[in-house]
């Protein structure tokens, strides 16, 4: 239908589309008319406060007067490439923002089975705490042997580690803890793609 219109109006020599911009209704009408037409995307409420109007002009009669005689400004829609670009980052935001949460889960539910890891390590997903966290899950139980897993910096906290993975971890915490691990890991997986797209 929106194809139609479009023949209708360049078979009719239209000079210009206004329409105005509510929600997202307006979108997929500017999108398909701006490949051909010329479009101009105003706002609903600078339309209407132009003095003027008489209250039995339809808002498209009224948008068509004002038009006519110069006197809407177009709102900025930016061009398709910041359009794709918006949707990338905003996506990405999305991504990053659930991966966050999911992080957040794993980590109360640790402490319900009483492994306080974060109490520890400044990031549950970094390079110790996730060897750690693997260990737990395919059943190692050792404190200290959890803690040996420690790199780097975090080597020098191996007594706080102990005290930390000491705890009630049981094939319960094993199967949700995997399920939350690959929750985050597909998060970053959605996270990289769209920071390399």
């Amino acid at each position: 239908a929106i194809l139609e219109l479009r023949e209708f109006l360049e078979r009719e020599h239209v000079t210009v589309v206004v329409m105005e911009a509510t929600s997202d209704y307006w979108k997929p009408f500017f999108y398909l008319f701006e490949e051909t037409l010329p479009v101009m995307l105003v706002n609903a409420k600078a339309a209407r406060n132009i003095p003027g109007r008489k209250t039995d002009v339809s808002d498209a009669a009224w948008l068509a007067q004002l038009a006519a005689h110069g006197l809407l400004r177009a709102s900025f829609v930016p061009p398709e490439p910041i359009r794709e670009l918006r949707d990338l980052t905003r996506a990405r935001a999305i991504a990053t923002r659930d991966r966050a949460r999911e992080i957040q889960r794993l980590e109360k539910f640790l402490e319900s089975s009483g492994i306080k890891l974060s109490s520890v390590v400044s990031d549950l997903t970094g390079v110790s705490s996730r060897d750690m966290l693997e260990a737990l899950i395919n059943g190692e139980r050792n404190p200290e042997v959890l803690a040996g897993m420690a790199r780097g910096m975090l080597r020098s906290k191996i007594p706080a580690l102990v005290d930390a993975l000491t705890g009630r971890f049981k094939p319960h915490h094993a199967f949700m803890a995997r399920l939350h691990l690959d929750q985050i890991d597909a998060h970053t997986r959605t996270i990289d793609t769209l920071t390399a797209r």
